[in-house]
């Protein structure tokens, strides 16, 4: 599987989870008793959104770090190559 494709998978299943959630919270806010939601709806709605704020926050996170990274390597590379360069030609 590709690294987009799973992305794409987190996210999409992160956002169905959300969705659930918020779903089941308004029914249960809806049924019998009216304006009184069970426990174990709020416990649902708790485990969506740590769900769902672990894969928004830790993979975000971790691919903004890789890529900052990545940019410093690559222009540490470009620099050396630069001073090499210009040490040549001296």
């Amino acid at each position: 599987m590709k690294k987009e494709t799973k992305e794409a998978l987190a996210v999409i299943s992160a956002c169905v989870m959300l969705l659930f959630g918020i779903t089941l919270s308004a029914i249960g806010f809806a049924i019998d008793p009216t304006g009184e939601v069970h426990d174990s709806v709020l416990w649902i709605l708790g485990q969506s959104l740590i769900y769902a704020g672990g894969i928004f926050g830790i993979a975000y996170y971790t691919k903004g770090m890789v890529d900052k990274r990545v940019g410093e390597w690559k222009d540490e590379v470009k620099r050396r190559e630069s001073e090499e360069q210009e040490n040549e030609g001296v």
